[in-house]
């Protein structure tokens, strides 16, 4: 009897044979297989677990409704919005470990749709033809999606792409395998930062919450970071979230590619979801290492950080723009939102001696940021440096009130209860 089961997803008029390695790969390993046809045209040389006519009913239409639109992406979307119902229900029965999804730009669109409809921990894997392509961008992934490239794999099978099929058929059951229940029976603070040669504060916060009896998830705001921390502040993942590295919010208005989407800084507050937060990095703009800096920008002092990742910094009029952009988000809030004001900084390379040191630029965004506090939202100002552990200490203060008037649950403390 099989131990996991994987749910097989494809276009099975065209991927059939490569759709029935996988599955043959699967059930060789011992796993169990169901599978479903997102197929429009043609039919699957034998039948699926789940048809197309049944995956296009879920979809609110039919098949022969989709043909007749006319439009591959009309009938695409049906399909997608019909797998998406179906593997939802099919997980919330526990009848799925795991799935794995095979496509081109069809398969692959479709794939994102149903991956971020699953829940964090069930194992998502999409092979596709354009696998870490700038054609997706970050706020279609889901937190946790796998992508392998499907390397020559475009039309029928061949020795290079079996390769690429047998790896995934084992990765996606080897995940289910071994993947661990995601939830806790602690409270979960999410917080945003970035490396600590840059954002020193979760070397303080993370033990001190930690300490206080909670569990702790720090997310690297450098885009896809960023992106998984409000997916999961949608789904009511957090109690609280130290929101402290708001650097992507600027990179957006930039134009920059390392950014999380339009709607950073709002899915804690629209899920009621109680908020500290800094601007930590606010300052920065960050580009990709191998792309050229724009010649708007070339004038700016710049820090490389590592061969990924080049830094300089926004001009006066920019820094208060984002300030304000950042108060607008964070004043739709519909929970308790707590707005600290590191009046001595807000970066360690803002320092006197850093590489990007402006006390022009860093007084303009701080009293852009004063100005601007959306009603509602209350206020620490203070003239530490977000680095500082003196810092840190002001924000748990806030964070200790909050809990003691039950606007943040308490957790059980190592050897004692609060």
């Amino acid at each position: 009897m099989a131990d996991k089961t994987i749910l097989i997803v494809g276009t099975y008029d065209t991927k059939n044979d490569e759709l029935d390695f996988i599955a043959g790969k699967i059930r060789a390993l011992g796993g169990g297989t169901l599978t479903l046809d997102v197929s429009v045209l043609g039919d699957p040389a034998e039948p699926t677990d789940i048809s197309k006519h049944e995956v296009a009913e879920a979809g609110g239409s039919s098949i022969e409704e989709a043909i007749a639109s006319g439009s591959e992406h009309v009938a695409m979307n049906t399909m997608s919005k019909g797998a998406c119902v179906l593997s939802q229900k099919l997980c919330e029965e526990g009848r799925i470990d795991g799935v794995i999804i095979l496509g081109g730009t069809m398969g692959t669109d479709l794939a994102l749709d149903v991956c971020q409809g699953l829940p964090l921990g069930l194992p998502k894997y999409v092979v596709s033809t354009v696998s870490f392509s700038a054609l997706i961008p970050s706020e279609r992934l889901s937190p946790d999606i796998q992508m392998i490239l499907w390397a020559g794999g475009l039309y029928g099978l061949n020795a290079i792409c079996r390769s690429s099929l047998a790896q995934a058929a084992g990765a996606v059951l080897g995940a289910a395998r071994a993947a661990e229940p995601t939830g806790t029976d602690k409270p979960l603070i999410g917080i945003t930062s970035l490396g600590t040669s840059c954002l020193k504060y979760i070397k303080f916060l993370k033990p001190a919450l930690e300490q206080r009896g909670y569990d702790v998830a720090v997310f690297h705001a450098m885009g896809m970071g960023g992106m998984a921390f409000e997916q999961i502040a949608a789904q009511k993942g957090f109690a609280c979230v130290f929101d402290f590295a708001g650097c992507e919010l600027g990179n957006l208005m930039a134009g920059s590619v390392v950014n999380a989407g339009k709607d950073r800084h709002r899915a804690a507050g629209r899920a009621g979801i109680p908020q500290l937060v800094a601007p930590g990095c606010m300052d920065l703009i960050d580009f990709a290492g191998w792309q050229e800096i724009p010649e708007r920008f070339r004038d700016r002092p710049l820090h490389i950080h590592n061969k990924l990742v080049t830094n300089t910094i926004y001009n006066a009029a920019e820094r208060r723009e984002i300030a304000r952009e950042l108060n607008r988000r964070i004043g739709e809030s519909d929970a308790p939102t707590h707005l600290f004001i590191p009046g001595g900084g807000i970066e360690e390379w803002d320092r006197p001696d850093g590489d990007c040191h402006d006390p022009e630029g860093l007084d303009a965004f701080l009293s852009e940021l004063r100005a601007t506090v959306a009603k509602g939202v209350s206020v620490s100002d203070t003239d530490l440096h977000i680095n500082d552990p003196e810092f840190s200490d002001l924000a748990l203060e806030v964070f200790d009130a909050w809990v003691a008037q039950g606007i943040v649950p308490a957790a059980q403390r190592a050897g004692n209860v609060q």
